[in-house]
């Protein structure tokens, strides 16, 4: 068996760790930039893009959201900002999650 090289390190980030991580990934993204559209499939309107446009101004990862939540799968916060189909339960752990209300309203005729 080979011998590890590094030793894992587990502590929070210094300020400076963090601004040179924010530089070389900067830079990364200036060399590389992401396709349009590439890796990004846009929400429904509605519920799952009011659920998204919520967990991106809070800078939140669906595992965040799905730790917030109680939820064990971050790929259910993925599917409900997908808008496909998810248990009202779910959905309501994570709009309370976000700071988001859901609520029944009698449509307009």
């Amino acid at each position: 068996m080979a011998k590890k090289k590094f030793k894992r390190i587990i502590r929070p980030a210094t300020a400076e760790e963090r601004e040179r991580h924010r530089e070389i990934r900067k830079k990364v993204m200036q060399e590389f930039p992401p396709s349009p559209g590439a890796g990004r499939k846009d929400s429904p309107p509605g519920i799952p893009a009011e659920i998204r446009r919520a967990r991106e101004a809070k800078g939140l990862t669906w595992y965040a959201v799905a730790k917030l939540a109680g939820i064990p799968n971050p790929n259910t916060v993925r599917d409900i900002e997908y808008g496909r189909d998810a248990q009202l339960s779910n959905v309501q752990a994570v709009a309370r999650a976000l700071g988001l209300r859901l609520e029944l309203v009698e449509e307009q005729v």
